[in-house]
């Protein structure tokens, strides 16, 4: 088919009113067209009259009534014509018209003809994946298993609802074991499947029904399981409830309890050493077992191995540091709370390669890392062994080559050192020695491994977000003029200063440009009126710069000039005046330091803090009494003010005292303690246990129990009884008066009800921890036949093979302070 010219597409038709626009303008075109004709004719016509031929008469010839009327005929056909014209081309425009409609609406049905067959082919193509997605899926649970608590001889119901295809086997399982209801009393277990509705009723429930239930679904494209718990409540007192020992043993696991203790360690810098404690139960989750030291979680490294096999868990360090030292702690999950371990760990110092030497510097630090330079910090030794510290020579080690060069000698009385010209990009590690008259120490644990960079370009940068998540990292710079020489930098000022060395400061250009921006600095004593270049052995790129080369009690200014590939900028703005410091003063040594006893082989310090912000730590040290020399105790700072001395041996007596650490040094010795003999320190007693009921009669009981296993080293004075009732609610005290013995006879009871006790013993330190409470027991009569006369009770004892002599059948006799009633009948050779 041959479509009709158009300016339009063929999905844009015209409007009416457009239509009829062009119309008219079609036909005024025709009409002027035609009057051009009929004058074109008219005039030939008239040319003809007016040329005539020499034979034709002269003159107008005058018009005749016929030719009139055939020029009125003529006329009027010409302008039938014209209408006929203009009719037809009517008729033509809008036949035009019409073939476009039509074929328009042909186009868009059959548009709309492939859409609808595309969406069609796509409907069928879904309807068929999920059909096979449905025919063979791995079953999933669309509502699992949900944990009951119930009460005893109650029916419970566990249900879920599962989805798969082909419908899948279903297995039920009790603590990994699998429920077959044939193997149970008839009607214990009822096990359906509705259409994937799974449910298991357990009718009349018991203790012993108290378990994890898990269900197992399984088809040939997967499998799935779902478990829940469920506790069956007795109405027996402690037994009932969320807080009774079968829910939490079913809802948290074993309880875990440690098994031995943790005891102080004294390690060797440079030798390894181990930690390792014993639990009651496996701990499923090894993972969740963590070791501290100084409250800081520690981890597996190539020098520290956290391990844990057969209940034992371990930590163990190949190669011991300083700064190993501290209280470590081990903590382990429970169901009623971590269970937690502590112990100290001493690291004495190593074997001096020269005799005499200090101890190894300790917590080296790299601070203020730029590009080409960095503040290096550490700590002193605490012992030096009778000589003082003259300098400290610092070594550094360039990646991981293993090659320690000396870099630095810093001087004795200070524990920071500026370190320059290193490379940009380049990592470095450094270690500290002490020096002495005696020689040298052994090297100090290294530092931490750092980078040397332009640590302020984060700040000239700017990240913008975008598209869910991405990111724009734009540079300042890049906003920046283009700048050939840079501008001054500006305030220049001493960011540290020191007794040996000055650092200066100052803030980059702006604007910086993009060029690489290297620096040249400048001296000056104040009244000198000249300025003087300082020089450094590589190019200073970053905004900060130790000046070694100062003379003591004389003030200087500074000035700094930028400098790139363009050229030399001007001259900052001079510094304020910089003069070097003192020497730096230690820290004044902490008051009031006492000692008190603690155990069998330690003491403990207790001391006023030093409130100085250079404070680093306190050293210890101690001696026994009629002994000049000082022994040291620690070997890194402590940060509190309480500390407990281990490994001191039982009977002897010593004194203590503390120094303050700082980096100007270690301080001058505290006073000394007063004397005092290492012994155990009285501390309440721990709970009784073991309650027995030893004789009971219609309306009284003889109860006993067994001492307390730690006694706070002193005597148990007596104990404090309280008794309960099943049937109350609250407890009540047996006598208000310590009882001397580990027995005692409560009267005043009701027959036939249960009673439960608890004890508290009591020394000189106090009243000691509260027992749990005992067993019920009834209070209900002893019948026993008792022949003859009942003789009078006497104190004896028992031999070898257990025979009583002097003693009646069925007569109560007191062993120890214990009562046991006499059996009713006699074996022979009179034994039990």
């Amino acid at each position: 088919m041959t479509l009709p010219h158009s300016l339009g597409g063929a999905g844009d038709p015209r409007p009416p009113q457009a239509m009829e626009v062009h119309r008219l303008e079609h036909r005024q075109e025709e009409e002027q067209k035609e009057e051009r004709q009929h004058s074109l004719r008219m005039g030939s016509s008239v040319r003809t009259r007016t040329f005539r031929s020499r034979w034709e008469p002269q003159g107008p010839r005058p018009a005749t009534a016929l030719e009139a009327q055939l020029r009125r005929q003529t006329s009027a056909v010409e302008l039938e014509e014209r209408g006929q014209k203009r009719v037809g081309f009517s008729n033509d425009w809008e036949g035009t018209e019409i073939a476009f409609l039509q074929t328009h609406r042909l186009l868009r049905q059959r548009r709309d003809w492939k859409m609808l067959r595309r969406r069609t082919e796509e409907k069928v193509q879904e309807a068929k994946e999920l059909r096979e997605l449905c025919y063979g899926r791995g079953p999933w649970f669309w509502i699992p298993l949900r944990s009951h608590a119930v009460w005893e001889h109650t029916t419970v119901l566990l249900t879920c609802t599962v989805q798969a295809s082909p419908p899948p086997q279903v297995t039920w399982y009790k603590n990994d074991t699998r429920i077959d209801p044939r193997l149970f009393p008839a009607g214990k277990y009822r096990i359906t499947n509705n259409y994937g509705l799974l449910s298991l009723e357990i009718r009349r429930c018991t203790i012993e029904d108290s378990a994890t239930y898990t269900v197992r679904v399984k088809n040939a494209y997967g499998q799935a399981s779902s478990f829940a718990k469920v506790l069956v409540r007795t109405y027996l007192g402690k037994d009932a409830g969320f807080d009774s020992e079968i829910f939490k043993r079913s809802m948290f696991g074993p309880s875990v309890e440690f098994t031995s203790v943790l005891k102080p360690v004294f390690a060797h810098e440079k030798e390894p050493f181990s930690l390792s404690c014993l639990f009651s139960e496996d701990v499923l989750d090894a993972e969740s077992i963590q070791w501290f030291r100084d409250g800081r979680l520690l981890r597996s490294s190539r020098r520290r191995k956290i391990l844990y096999t057969d209940r034992q868990a371990s930590l163990k360090v190949s190669c011991t540091y300083k700064e190993d030292e501290g209280l470590y702690m081990v903590r382990v999950p429970s169901p009623f709370g971590p269970r937690e371990q502590s112990t100290y760990v001493l690291v004495r110092d190593a074997e001096a390669e020269n005799p005499g030497a200090p101890g190894s510097p300790l917590n080296v630090r790299c601070l203020d890392v730029n590009r080409d330079c960095l503040i290096l910090t550490w700590a002193p030794p605490s012992d030096t062994r009778g000589n003082p510290i003259t300098a400290y020579s610092i070594e550094r080690c360039q990646g991981e080559s293993g090659e320690w060069i000396p870099c630095h000698e810093a001087p004795g009385g200070t524990c920071r050192c500026p370190i320059q010209g290193l490379v940009e990009g380049q990592s470095y590690r450094f270690r500290v020695r002490a020096i002495s008259r005696a020689g040298s120490s052994v090297p100090s644990k290294a530092s931490e491994l750092v980078v040397m960079g332009d640590h302020d370009a984060a700040r000239r940068k700017t990240e913008i977000p975008f598209d869910l998540g991405n990111k724009i990292t734009i540079s300042t710079d890049a906003f920046e003029d283009t700048v050939t020489i840079p501008s001054p930098p500006t305030n220049v000022h001493a960011s540290e200063i020191r007794e040996a060395y000055v650092v200066l400061a100052w803030e980059e250009p702006s604007p910086r440009g993009r060029a690489p921006l290297t620096y040249s600095l400048e001296k000056s004593v104040i009244g000198s009126g000249t300025w003087e270049a300082i020089s450094s052995e590589s190019p200073v790129k970053s905004p900060r710069f130790a000046v070694l080369d100062l003379e003591k009690k004389k003030s200087y200014v500074f000035r700094v000039r930028a400098m790139n590939q363009y050229g030399l900028s001007d001259p900052s703005e001079p510094s304020e005046p910089i003069a070097l410091r003192g020497p730096p003063a230690t820290l004044p040594p902490p008051a009031q330091v006492q000692a008190f006893r603690d155990t069998q082989t330690s003491v403990s310090l207790t001391w006023d803090p030093v409130k100085d912000p250079e404070l680093l730590g306190y050293y210890i040290y101690s001696r026994k009494v009629g002994t000049s020399e000082w022994q040291t105790v620690n070997n890194k700072p402590i940060q509190g003010t309480r500390f407990t001395v281990p490994g001191l041996r039982t009977g002897k007596e010593y004194e203590f005292c503390v120094r303050s650490v700082s980096e100007a040094g270690v301080g001058e010795s505290s006073a000394a303690t007063e004397p005092i003999r290492v012994k155990q320190a009285l501390a309440t007693p721990s709970a009784p246990y073991g309650f027995a009921l030893l004789n009971c009669g219609k309306n009284e009981m003889v109860i006993g129990w067994k001492p307390p296993k730690r006694r706070g080293g002193g005597k148990i004075l007596g104990y404090f009884l309280d008794q309960h009732d099943s049937e109350e609610l609250d407890w009540h005290a047996v006598t208000q008066q310590p009882i001397p013995t580990r027995v005692c006879k409560v009267s005043d009871l009701h027959e036939g009800h249960f009673y439960e006790f608890r004890a508290r013993a009591a020394n000189w330190a106090g009243v000691g921890e509260l027992s749990a409470p005992s067993s019920l027991f009834e209070c209900k009569e002893w019948t026993m036949p008792q022949p003859g006369e009942r003789p009078p009770v006497r104190r004896t004892g028992i031999r070898g093979a257990g025979h009583i002599p002097g003693a009646a059948v069925g007569t109560p006799t007191v062993y120890g302070g214990w009562a046991c009633h006499r059996l009713s009948r006699q074996f022979p050779g009179g034994r039990l």
